[in-house]
């Protein structure tokens, strides 16, 4: 296939993966901040940190907006300048989407199609208004419909295999850097009430969907060092960083046989092995520190190689905005 084609399934699969991960922050912070006894920035400001729009939005908005909730939202949500929010995601998506048209299913694009004109429609600003927990859930839904069709409509080929790859990698990225914020966040109030701390980790399983996984595979009290292990290591979860990373190693390995000669995606590879092999319990000593360098490795680590499958496979590299990269 050409390298036009390629770029634009890697990126239909990390903006549709990206598109689901900002819905599912924003709906559990949402929950987080009506529910838990927290002072408004400890629940907003990771939402932004998250994703890297801190100095954009204080800039826009101010700092002392970083803990209101609406404007944050609003923010994520609806500004179509800002490379994260869900409005300029969705446009991403759908644009490529369009572009391969001949290559995705018809219900993929159907339903991308849809999403498209839910999120910049009335029927959109209507949920928005009228049911907050329901809005990011028909978004979450619908792009989870969307990934299913990928798996179940489309030949399991080179660009099902470059779509899953862009999925894989910015899933990776993304519950690194949700893990990572929130783990340097809840070290601040470590010291509190045992019930308020229990609710913080519960609410970042539920931010990376991992809770009833999480409480299925583990018996006793939820605690950081717990919830940051299963997040890392579990190979049973497809959202932990090492299930990522081993499957995004397996699309790479499938994809490598059919790069231009000289076989440019073996340095791929060789990038991705050593996250891979260093993914491992004993690779965290138990300390906040260890946690947020792993961590560190895991954010770069995914940029880089993101970056270098651009240059081998598509001949650029992407663009950089905030800490979310976006289709060159």
């Amino acid at each position: 296939m050409i390298a036009r084609i390629a770029e634009h399934c890697f990126w239909l699969g990390r903006y549709l993966e990206r598109l689901e991960s900002v819905a599912r922050v924003l709906q559990m912070t949402d929950q987080l901040a009506l529910d838990a006894d927290l002072p408004a920035d400890q629940c907003w400001v990771p939402a932004l940190a998250i994703f890297g729009e801190r100095a954009t939005f204080a800039l826009k908005h101010g700092v002392k907006a970083e803990s209101d909730g609406e404007a944050v939202q609003h923010f994520l949500t609806w500004e179509e300048d800002n490379g994260s929010s869900l409005v300029h995601t969705v446009l991403a998506a759908r644009d490529n989407a369009r572009t391969i048209r001949e290559v995705v299913s018809r219900e993929c694009w159907e339903v991308t199609n849809e999403l498209y004109h839910f999120l910049t429609g009335e029927t959109g600003r209507a949920e928005y208004a009228a049911s907050r927990f329901g809005f990011y859930q028909h978004i979450r839904r619908m792009v989870q419909l969307c990934l299913g069709l990928l798996d179940s409509t489309m030949l399991h080929d080179t660009p099902q295999e470059f779509v899953w790859l862009g999925v894989m990698l910015e899933r990776a990225g993304q519950t690194s850097r949700l893990l990572d914020v929130h783990h340097h966040i809840f070290s601040e109030v470590k010291h509190g009430h045992r019930v308020v701390e229990t609710a913080l980790w519960l609410s970042l399983l539920r931010a990376c969907s991992g809770f009833e996984p999480f409480m299925k595979s583990h018996q006793g009290r939820v605690t950081g060092d717990a919830v940051a292990e299963f997040l890392l290591f579990e190979p049973r979860f497809p959202r932990s960083v090492r299930f990522c990373l081993e499957s995004a190693y397996r699309y790479l390995g499938h994809l490598c046989p059919v790069v231009a000669k000289g076989q440019p995606g073996e340095e791929c590879l060789s990038r991705l092995v050593p996250l891979v092999e260093e993914l491992t319990p004993h690779s965290l000593s138990g300390e906040g520190e260890a946690v947020h360098a792993l961590l560190t490795r895991m954010v770069e680590g995914t940029d880089a190689l993101c970056t270098l499958i651009s240059r081998d496979f598509f001949g650029r590299a992407p663009v950089q905005v905030g800490t979310q990269e976006m289709a060159g």
